[in-house]
This record gives structure tokens, C-alpha cells and sequence, in this order.
């Protein structure tokens, strides 16, 4: 069973090994060779706009979900988000659960029209999960990010708020 709650301080070491799984930093823009320390005060310079939130399985961090509030005024109803799941767990649900959960605290609480993300081309079970749950590519960057020596592209993804009206594109 798949629990989900917001991070806190003492799950440093547990997120630090969720980002040295090769798949996910790989996914990611974070580095290999993560440390505690750096997590840790990651967690202490955590902004309490933001929200960060992990997947436990057995009492074990297996995953991480951010959603990101944009801070300028005529960007306040969009956030970014972004989700980890260990090597060992992905496949099992883990990243389902963490952005439904993200998702409703984004449409009932948090009042947020637009969520916004952005997934490596080649990442085609990610990509699956953001269309799964609404989100539609937008575009994509060029050679994006360096991963692995070689520079790839990735998707820009976003998800209007499902129970918005629909905003009609103008001006094209």
C-alpha cells in the first residue's frame, strides 16, 4: 500500500536515495551522486509556497512529488510540478498516486488553473502518466538538457484546471 504525505526534514537521507536511482536522476534535472546534506537543506530552504510530498511504501520513501507556485502576480494561478519514484518501485503505482494527490491538492485547495511540466521526449512512461491524467505536450525544447554526455529534448507539458472554462486562444 501506497501512502502519501508532505516531506519533512528527517526523510533527507530516504529522498537522497530515491534521487540516486539511475532512472531517476536520469529523469530528472537533478545530478548523480546525490548527498544527504544537499537534500537537507534542500528541505530547510524548502519555500512554504511550495509543497513537496513523498510516497512511502513499507514506511520507506520510494517517491517525491513537488508542485511549484509561481511567485509573479499575473503567473499566481500556474505551478510547475515534478515527480521522482525510485528504481525499484516505478511500475507499481507510485507515480499515480503521487500526482493524483497533487493534483487534488492543485484543483481544491489551491485555487491553480494551470499546472505546467516538462518530461524528456524518450521518457514514454511518464509521458503516458501526464496524458493520463490530462496533460497535453505544448512543445518541445531542443536539445533540451545534457543526460549522460549526450544533449536530448524534452516535452513541455501543461493541464488546465478541469472544471475551469475553457480559455479561447486569441490573436493567432
Amino acid at each position: 500500500m501506497i501512502h502519501i504525505r508532505r516531506a519533512e526534514f528527517a526523510d533527507a537521507a530516504q529522498i537522497q536515495k530515491v534521487y540516486a536511482s539511475s532512472n531517476a536522476y536520469a529523469g530528472t534535472l537533478q545530478l548523480p551522486y546525490p548527498s544527504v546534506e544537499m537534500w537537507q537543506e534542500k528541505l530547510k530552504q524548502f519555500s512554504s509556497d511550495d509543497t513537496l510530498l513523498v510516497a512511502l511504501c513499507d514506511g520507506v520513501v520510494v517517491g517525491t512529488a513537488g508542485l511549484h507556485l509561481q511567485q509573479k502576480m499575473r503567473r499566481n494561478h500556474a505551478a510547475g510540478l515534478g515527480i521522482a519514484v525510485a528504481d525499484s518501485f516505478t511500475g507499481r503505482g507510485v507515480g499515480t498516486a503521487l500526482l493524483a494527490e497533487i493534483l487534488s491538492l492543485a484543483d481544491n485547495w489551491l485555487n491553480l488553473l494551470r499546472l505546467e511540466l516538462s518530461v524528456f521526449r524518450d521518457n514514454a512512461v511518464a509521458v503516458h502518466l501526464y496524458h493520463k491524467f490530462g496533460f497535453e505536450i505544448e512543445g518541445t525544447h531542443r536539445a533540451y538538457a545534457l543526460r549522460n554526455g549526450v544533449f536530448v529534448d524534452c516535452y513541455s507539458m501543461a493541464r488546465l484546471h478541469p472544471r475551469q472554462p475553457q480559455i479561447p486562444v486569441t490573436g493567432l
